[in-house]
């Protein structure tokens, strides 16, 4: 006897099943079961994942479960289909019996997504007989067509349907389906009267019956735990009776024993299983199914691309081509033919040219793709992998056959371009996005339960915080690892509760979304060989399967990524050309320009990219770049792993010349001299294994993924070889010995050099253009943040602070973005509330041909009425759009409010609509008339600055002119350790710390227990922070709109933002006459001044140009001072200066006085 689960729900069905298909495999393992279908509801999206885990658990166990890919679809019937109000829909099990069947159950699943779906995916009958043969069809649960009707005593015309949908599938593929979890039907039959129904059914209509039990969980433990993802999927309370609930804990995998004994009276059911599992005989297709490239005629894939490397060649390294590069080049050919990607790669080179002559912005790699010389020939990259040291194995290696993985950069707002444009080439349903599913992790899962079990918001969060913010943490690990969340766990009942609710939950499935740069390219409709549906929010068409899989399923997987630097360029150099007609191609910019790397050193950074912010600022200080390959260095070791053990600073002090070089050996040095003897890139431990060992290419690229991933019995095999052939070339045995241990602990932080080296290009163009065109560089980085309130206050203290004022808009300079000019950067027209990008293209086109607008009465008379409105005006003006004009903004607001300016220029253009001239049309524009339009003399008087600020931040969402708090940021900084913008990048440093800055955006509301709290916004002039503060009563006189405050609080950094818990809040008087300080005190030990530091101390002193002197102590050990007076001035109230000052010396030695 047997028994195979046919109809089982998994967590792709989403919020209803709980169960993990690796589970739910290794149950049915456990079981001895033959095999285990999938029938999630309407979806496919566990079909790979089932097969992966068959295969898993047969490595793992030994025993062979067979996967029987499925669905359960949502039946309706055509007539159904046409109506426009919401469908009947009845539940239908559907399984793929065939390789045919597979791909029509495919189609059959997309058509439904695709062009049926309204309220759910709809299957109808036509499509049954459509799509039917190959498949295997069940009547599925009491939420069947059969079931109901037999629930309304309809059995003639229940045998009625078993026929028609048996006659859909191949003789003998449709059964009757019989459950049994002790439940009742609509009418009250129980579950054992309503199958002696279903057979005679059976019987009426010649078939056979099946036994299911539809789990949605996998033991009878977890239904509580399904039943907590219901009321996640619909919104519920666990304790809410009205609810939608499964009635009873029997939607589990059962044991057959128990499956038999529910089923007693129908063992034929349970047999039956066996028979339908041996039926099915389905294999994925692994094969690639590349799209086929449209080659010129007389071509094959292999003769065109080779010829495009060829010419590649030439154009790169000239004719003859090297012996090197030519070498280079015949052999990795040679693999990629072998292989079958020849046309992987003339594609990717099609929608990059096509791009580039489009004029889209195009990265220059990304990932290891770099390191092939061919990728390079063909412009799919733009480095030298000869001349870097870049290794074509650790991309594609003979010795692991698998999918080329080229990631393509484009400029973000032009990257759906290139997309349609692959659309266009190989046909719209060709090419789709892909799918991804979002997991409950830790933090979520608590949040989830919490609010399932009806708990507070404050309970959630006390364990969240306690939970912490570690990448990937656990609720089990924090468990292990946080004493006070064990201690509340074993103390708490409501912490028990929702933990243990959460540990039920953590790990599954909760929603979908779209991948953000996956494409698939196939070679034939993609409905052919993926299971395609609409996104639930964009209502575009996406695969069900995960984009993980599918090149596993032979399909051609694309990373379409947006890159604002890329953006950031092209503006840039857009704006070069406007205002000097110099013509700077991002290609051509030079990698080893001497004033990018002075520019870095200076730590001038913001706007560049990967290299901004405090950690390299720190890192560049330290050791300032000078060649490129320490800016590749630099990327590679900024991360986490080698910042955190350490390697950087030992790295740093070999560079130092602290600590002495050591190569192990001078053969290997050539390999170990750009990094200072350090083991940095992946690269460097496989180039060594091949100088020292012996090892080939392919050999190295496999030692580089077992040390990365801990695969410690394919290490134990490789480091024989490893020290065997060591000793063969001539190394000592003790050596070998040492750089395997060296390596191995190396590995876990080594990067991919090839992914540091192509980003490092990026790095020095975004820093080429700083330094020689800071203006139109940083209004491009403005222009790529517009609407991001956070950023461009970021950037526009920056711009302040490093000699580039940021102006208000202009309607006679401004441009529709950020315009760069000789005085700065000005804000742009689209950035103003009310302005959109039709009016400032109005506005524009008409200044350039006519002239500069001379005021706002020449403005409302040439600018057609129909582009702007009284909000509009009001926007430009208190903005300071029209400042050039000679106004005050009050007076223009006068002009506005409470003369006929507008009524009269409305009326004057209609006038012309209809061919009435007026005194105006006739000698308005004649210098010579006589007639000149009568406006008021500019009377000079002005709102208050306060006023006037205040105007500016609810037009523009931040203060551009001036900040209220700029002429007291010396007092500040004195009251502060850290400023507001410190908090995005020193989350680690910052805990509990007094903040001051300016309220806004008071919200005041009653929590659970009937006090007070508040909400708010605390602004400074590097940025702003939303507070809570949950003692609202002792600090309601504070918390007031525009005070300027100090606030005492606990910084928390989560993964929904930064906030601060405020405990105090101080209203501050400053004093503008005496917040200036009159000079700079630093005070530096001796032990802790070189010339080095001295000289980085004169960069950044200079970097920031003001009024105010610096004063120098130098202390001695003994105590003594040496005072000098610097022949500096600076801006004293700078806290950029004064962070970078901090990362120089490692703590505040700055006073001003």
């Amino acid at each position: 006897m047997a028994f195979v689960h046919l109809h089982n729900h998994t967590e792709y069905s989403l919020l209803d099943g709980h169960t993990h298909i690796y589970d739910m495999v290794k149950r049915a393992a456990d079981l001895d079961m033959p095999a285990v279908a999938i029938s999630d509801h309407g979806v496919m999206s566990g079909v790979p994942q089932l097969c992966e885990m068959c295969d898993k658990v047969e490595e793992e166990t030994g025993k062979r479960v067979k996967p029987i890919y499925g669905c359960e679809v949502y039946f309706t019937t055509d007539e159904e289909l046409r109506k426009d109000t919401k469908p009947k829909l009845y539940h239908l099990l559907l399984l793929a019996k065939t390789n045919e069947g597979y791909h029509n159950l495919v189609r059959l699943v997309s058509e439904s997504h695709v062009d049926n779906f309204y309220y759910k995916p709809r299957t109808t009958f036509s499509m049954l007989q459509k799509y039917g043969k190959g498949i295997i069809g069940s009547s599925a649960c009491i939420a069947g067509i059969i079931p109901k009707l037999l629930d309304n005593r309809q059995m003639d015309e229940a045998v009625e349907w078993a026929k028609k949908f048996a006659s859909c599938f191949e003789p003998g593929d449709f059964y009757i389906e019989l459950q049994n979890q002790g439940i009742r039907t609509d009418a009250g039959f129980t579950q054992t009267e309503l199958n002696h129904m279903l057979t005679d059914v059976a019987k009426a209509a010649g078939l056979k019956t099946i036994a299911t039990n539809d789990f949605h969980y996998l033991t009878r433990e977890d239904a509580r735990a399904q039943d907590y993802m219901l009321c996640i999927g619909t919104g519920a309370a666990f304790n809410d009776a009205n609810r939608m609930r499964f009635e009873n804990d029997q939607f589990y995998m059962k044991t057959e024993e128990e499956m038999r004994e529910a089923l007693k009276d129908f063992p034929e059911a349970c047999d039956t299983t066996v028979e339908v599992a041996e039926k099915v005989n389905v294999v994925l297709e692994r094969d690639s199914i590349l799209p086929r490239f449209p080659l010129p005629e007389g071509e094959t894939e292999e003769s065109y691309f080779r010829k495009r490397v060829q010419e590649g060649l030439v154009k790169h390294y000239g004719d003859p081509v090297p012996q090197e590069a030519q070498e280079r080049a015949d052999y990795e050919m040679g693999i990629i033919i072998q292989q079958g990607f020849p046309a992987y790669f003339l594609i990717v080179q099609e929608y990059i040219e096509w791009a580039r002559s489009q004029g889209i912005g195009v990265g220059p790699g990304r990932g290891s793709a770099a390191g092939a010389i061919v990728a390079y020939a063909m412009d799919i990259t733009a480095l030298d992998p000869l001349s870097n040291g870049l290794l074509f194995e650790r991309f594609l290696s003979p010795e692991r056959v698998e999918m080329p993985d080229i990631d393509v950069d484009f400029e973000q707002g032009r990257r759906e371009e290139v997309i349609n444009h692959i659309k266009d080439v190989y046909g719209e349903d060709h090419v789709s996005q892909v799918i991804t599913f979002g997991t409950l992790q830790a933090k979520n899962a608590v949040r989830d339960a919490a609010r399932v079990l009806d708990y507070p918001y404050s309970t959630g969060d006390k364990i969240t915080k306690m939970i912490g913010d570690e990448l990937g943490i656990t609720i089990d690990k924090a468990l292990a690892t946080n004493p006070d969340l064990k201690k509340a766990y074993e103390t708490e009942e409501d912490v028990k509760a929702v933990i243990d609710a959460a540990l039920s939950i953590e790990g599954h499935v909760r929603g979908e979304g779209v991948h953000a740069c996956a494409t698939i390219i196939c070679r034939d409709p993609m409905s052919d060989h993926v299971p395609m549906k609409r996104d639930t929010k964009g209502g575009g068409i996406i695969t069900q399967y995960d984009g993980h899989y599918t090149p596993e399923l032979g399909l051609l997987k694309m990373d379409f990524l947006g890159l604002r630097t890329l953006d950031v360029l092209t503006i840039a150099c857009r704006n070069i050309e406007q205002r000097f007609g110099t013509k700077v191609i991002p290609e051509d910019i030079p990698i080893d320009d001497e004033g990018a790397f002075k520019l870095m050193q200076s730590g001038n950074m913001d706007g560049l990219f990967q290299v901004e912010g405090a950690l390299y600022v720190s890192l560049f200080a330290r050791l300032p770049p000078t060649r490129f390959s320490d800016v590749v260095a630099s990327i590679a070791l900024n991360r986490p792993g080698p910042l955190e053990s350490g390697m950087v600073d030992d790295y740093v002090k070999v560079a130092q010349g602290k600590t002495p070089v050591h190569y192990y050996d001078d053969r290997l040095r050539p390999l170990l001299e750009e990094t200072y003897g350090t083991m940095v890139y992946q690269e460097q431990i496989m180039q060594i294994s091949m100088e020292m060992s012996g090892f080939s290419a392919g050999k190295a690229d496999k030692l580089r993924k077992a040390m990365g991933k801990k695969k410690l019995d394919i290490m134990r095999q490789l480091q024989a070889d490893w020290n065997d052939g060591a000793v063969e070339n001539g190394y000592s045995l003790e050596i070998a010995k040492q750089i395997w241990e060296d390596a191995e602990k190396f590995a876990k932080y080594a990067f991919n050099k090839s992914h540091s080296a192509a980003y490092a290009i990026l790095v020095m163009r975004t820093a080429y253009l700083k330094a020689h065109y800071p203006n139109d560089f940083m209004a491009a980085v403005l222009s790529s943040y517009m609407g991001n309130t956070d950023r461009l206050i970021r950037y526009i203290a920056s711009c302040n602070h490093s000699g580039i004022p940021v102006l208000p808009p202009d309607i006679n300079s401004s441009n529709a973005e950020f315009t760069p000019t000789d005085e700065g950067v000005r804000f742009g027209l689209v950035g103003v509330r009310g302005v959109g990008a039709n009016v400032a293209e109005a506005i524009i086109e008409e200044r350039e041909a006519n002239g500069p607008f001379t005021s706002l009465h020449d403005f409302v008379n040439r600018l057609d009425a129909k582009c702007y409105n009284r909000k509009t005006l009001e926007a430009l003006i208190k903005g300071g759009a029209f400042d050039s004009t000679g106004y005050t903004r009050k007076q223009l607001m006068y002009f506005v409010d409470e003369t006929p300016l507008l009524e009269s220029a409305t009326k004057r253009q209609k006038d012309r609509e209809r061919g009435q001239v007026s005194m105006f049309d006739l000698f308005g524009d004649d210098p010579d008339s006589g007639f000149e339009e009568e406006i008021p003399e500019p009377d000079g008087v002005e709102w208050p600055k306060r006023q006037l600020l205040s105007f500016e931040k609810e037009i523009m969402k931040i203060y551009v002119s001036d900040h209220p708090l700029r002429p007291y940021e010396g007092t500040i900084a004195r009251m502060t350790k850290f400023s507001i913008g410190d908090l995005a990048e020193r989350t680690k440093e910052i805990k509990s710390a007094v903040f001051v800055g300016m309220i806004s955006n008071v919200v005041t509301k009653l929590t659970k227990r009937g006090t007070k709290m508040a909400t708010f916004t605390l602004e400074d002039t590097t940025g702003h922070v939303e507070c809570i503060c949950f003692k609202y009563d002792e600090n309601a006189e504070a918390i007031q709109e525009d005070a300027i405050v100090k606030v005492k609080g606990k910084f928390e950094a989560n993964d929904r933002g930064n906030q601060i818990m405020a405990f105090e809040v101080e209203v501050i008087e400053l004093n503008e006459a005496d917040a200036r300080p009159s000079h700079l005190e630093l005070s530096v030990p001796m032990a802790d001044f070189d010339q080095s530091k001295s000289l980085r101390l004169n960069r950044i002193l200079k970097s920031y140009p003001g009024r105010d002197g610096v004063v120098l102590f130098v202390r001695q050990n003994d105590g003594h001072k040496f005072r000098a007076e610097l022949p500096v001035s600076v801006d004293s109230r700078s806290p950029v200066m004064r962070s970078e000052i901090q990362d120089l010396f490692g703590s505040q030695v700055w006073r001003a006085s």
